[in-house]
């Protein structure tokens, strides 16, 4: 796991300066700590060294695998900094423009001796840098030995150099796992840019006439002087709405994100870009419920046990949900000492997990830790809003930081049991979105009931699983066509909302094109499958890699902690995928065939749960603890300064909460974090914390 950045340019003058490129790398220290490495090619000229960038360590008389020399092995040590060093290109290399950079923080996982990145084939004219692993290495490692290829280390990353020389581009479909990496073609003076499949690491990137710069995260580009903040008003649009931004877009004008299963190829000052892997949609196959059990079984136990590889001390999180105790089980099932847990727990009861934890801790005998914190997000908003580079308005941020962080203290490695929720129908809205298409065929004199006045005097707010709120929020759309339904189910602020927000000078900047195309289109390439499975297909395609995994990938990674999540391989994604509604949703039941294939791991009261959610209370706060905090923010002229949003507009939202009219704790959440956001790394405001 590791943090990457880099750049590709033809022309002289967009040359980035050996010293500025190195805080480039450090600046994503907190993703690897073990080692730094940094690669000039052709050979950048140093003040201090005409061989070698100033600030960086190490011999360029070595060859191109310096630091496999004994004597040369960077490790981390407690109390100290990692030591970097800068690796040169092999004797008699040729080097002519472009000019590149490539830079990487290691964290350290598996040949800690031997992987140092970056890292390039015999002859030096490829050069890799990953952030992530892959899990089906050792395979392709014996293919590629037989067919010749000469290996320096024992590494992950370093099967993508050889895997690369035999298939180009054509080499990321044989790619198990989760990765953001960048592999420089001398030979062809390309530059190729991936993601996994499902977008578990993230790798966003600038292009400009005569340069492409990539980083894993937007404050390694920001380093450089020259490139504006801009922002650009369809970021802010779209976080508005889904309280994330999709990609391509950042909320920066210029910057951009490489989608999931997306790759770049950077050639002749040209990019191209197109997708290597999306789940199929459009097929079904009705089989027997034990032929997906038998096959489901056997997908998801290698799934966990290719990511129980690992040199350094591994656990899991255990929520005491289905899909984190099945993943513990089936690494007990691995393991021959007791898998070690850890579960964070909340004094609202509302929001605690823990005494389920406990129960599946005794029932898989593990080895269990449980935290305790009260959530102080005054404390945590400003490291949070520093570490996600752009806004991120999911509130579950505070928690999953917090598990991480304790996490961490134990163990360098987690497994997670993200994506079984959506893979296998366990949020609460996929039933709503089955009654809603059952609605849908009903006589339009039925369905019209939907805008009786009566539906809005039933409570708008109240505690989250308050019925009465959510048959409001039913009632309120369900006459609604189906994409914008569940538009209306997910989203903070829809197109009414938002209009009435903005300012009218904001309002004309933004384009023609609204955010809501995004999901839409998504929600169209699935509506072929019955409603519950068309909302789960879109959440796996949406929600889940430009929410859920960002937040993990973020928080995880601000303390080194590497997560890895056995749902998410893409060969039990692509059955789950194919799985006909009734095996995973059936009588009213949830992830049915993850309960049925699994019983002999799951304790009763574990399979007897329902969807409980990781968050915290928000809304409560803001009426409570938080309330002069969140007044005083969402009141100063400086937000309002920004020109983005009509003060009575946002006055209201603040009364309407705070008087119990509607439940806007989500909505002020995003504001607030935005303008929080809009200090730090717009301003330049030091937030404290």
């Amino acid at each position: 796991m590791c943090g990457i950045t880099g750049a590709v340019w033809w022309d002289p003058q967009l040359r980035i300066h050996p010293e500025t490129f190195h805080r480039m790398v450090a600046v994503l220290h907190h993703r690897g700590p073990d080692q730094q490495g940094i690669i000039f090619l052709p050979q950048a000229q140093s003040p201090n060294h005409r061989s070698e960038p100033s600030g960086c360590h190490g011999n360029p008389d070595k060859g191109p695998f310096p630091h496999t020399k004994e004597g040369s092995l960077n490790t981390r040590q407690e109390g100290k900094p990692p030591e970097s060093f800068c690796l040169s290109p092999p004797a008699g290399w040729q080097g002519q423009l472009p000019g590149v950079a490539l830079g990487v923080c290691r964290l350290a996982i598996i040949d800690i001796a031997g992987g140092h990145q970056p890292i390039c084939n015999e002859d030096g004219t490829i050069w890799v840098v990953q952030n992530g692993e892959i899990y089906n290495y050792q395979s392709l490692r014996q293919e590629l030995l037989q067919r010749g290829h000469r290996f320096r280390s024992a590494s992950d990353t370093e099967v993508i150099v050889h895997l690369y020389e035999e298939r180009g581009p054509a080499c990321l479909a044989e790619l198990w796992g989760m990765f953001a990496l960048a592999i420089w073609d001398d030979r062809n003076k390309q530059l190729l840019l991936a993601r996994d499949r499902l977008g578990k690491k993230p790798l966003v990137y600038r292009h400009q006439p005569g340069r492409l710069l990539f980083a894993s995260e937007l404050k390694s580009l920001l380093v450089l002087p020259d490139l504006p903040r801009r922002v650009d008003p369809a970021g802010v649009d779209a976080y508005l709405l889904y309280q994330y931004i999709p990609p391509p877009r950042t909320i920066l004008a210029g910057f951009c994100k490489l989608p999931p299963g997306g790759y770049l190829l950077y050639r002749h000052k040209q990019i191209e870009q197109g997708v290597y892997w999306e789940p199929d949609f459009q097929h079904e196959e009705d089989r027997p419920a034990s032929e997906y059990a038998e096959e489901l079984r056997e997908l998801l136990s290698d799934a966990v046990r290719l990511r129980l590889q690992s040199e350094v001390p591994l656990g899991a999180f255990l929520s005491g949900g289905i899909d984190s105790t099945i993943v513990v089980g089936l690494m007990q099932k691995f393991s021959s000492e007791p898998v070690r847990t850890f579960t964070i727990g909340f004094s609202v009861p509302e929001y605690d997990e823990t005494c389920y934890a406990r129960i599946a801790a005794e029932a898989l005998g593990t080895v269990h830790q449980e935290f305790r914190v009260e959530p102080d997000a005054l404390r945590i908003l400003p490291q949070l809003v520093w570490h996600f580079d752009e806004p991120m308005a999911d509130s579950s941020a505070l928690p999953t930081w917090y598990v991480a962080q304790q996490t961490r203290r134990h163990v360098t490695v987690a497994l997670t049991g993200d994506g079984g929720d959506e893979l296998f129908l366990g949020y609460p809205r996929y039933p709503a979105a089955g009654l809603a298409g059952w609605v849908d065929r009903l006589p339009w004199w039925l369905r019209s009931v939907s805008g009786w006045p009566v539906w809005q005097r039933l409570p708008g707010a109240g505690r989250r699983r308050n019925l009465l709120r959510r048959l409001r929020r039913f009632m309120e759309v369900v006459s609604l066509p189906a994409d914008q339904r569940y538009l209306e189910w997910i989203g903070l602020f829809n197109q009414a909302r938002r209009s009435a927000l903005y300012t009218k000078e904001f309002f004309e900047q933004l384009p023609a094109e609204a955010p809501e195309k995004f999901l839409i289109d998504v929600f169209h390439r699935a509506a072929s499958r019955d409603p519950i499975t068309t909302a789960g297909l879109v959440d796996l395609v949406t929600y889940l890699p430009c929410d859920l995994m960002v937040k993990v990938d973020i928080t995880s990674m601000a303390h080194s902690l590497e997560c890895r999540q056995p749902f998410l391989d893409h060969r039990v994604v692509e059955l789950a995928v194919r799985m006909p509604r009734r095996l995973k949703y059936r009588w009213g039941q949830s992830k049915w065939i993850l309960r049925r294939t699994f019983s002999d791991i799951l304790p009763p009261a574990i399979k007897r749960r329902g969807k409980m959610g990781f968050g915290v209370p928000v809304s409560e706060w803001f009426r409570g603890p938080l309330r002069h905090w969140i007044e005083e923010l969402l009141t100063d002229g400086r937000l309002f300064q920004r020109g983005y949003f009509q003060p009575e507009s946002v006055q209201m939202l603040l009364a309407e909460h705070m008087t119990s009219q509607r439940d806007h704790g989500a909505r002020l959440w995003a504001l607030a974090i935005l303008e929080l956001w809009h200090r730090l790394w717009i301003d330049g405001e030091e937030l404290g914390g």
